[in-house]
């Protein structure tokens, strides 16, 4: 009995499992299409949103910063 490693059992390329992978033909290369599509459209939202949030977060720094500067001088 052979024992394999961690990264043995999850690696997807593994050839020596005896397992056979799918060219892409067929129904399920049809699928991995689709979800490979639609990764890519996740990545580009979550791409633009963290965007939005690292600008809005800037904002609100400064704003904190600005806003405490205008009390401490006003002393």
């Amino acid at each position: 009995m052979e024992k394999n490693s961690w990264a043995d059992q999850w690696d997807n390329n593994n050839q020596s499992s005896g397992k056979t992978t799918d060219g892409g033909g067929g129904p399920s290369g049809k699928y991995k299409e689709k979800v490979g599509a639609g990764l890519e459209k996740t990545k580009a939202v979550a791409s633009s949103g963290l965007k939005k949030v690292k600008i809005g977060t800037s904002l609100g720094f400064n704003w904190v910063k600005d806003k405490y500067t205008k009390t401490t001088t006003k002393n």
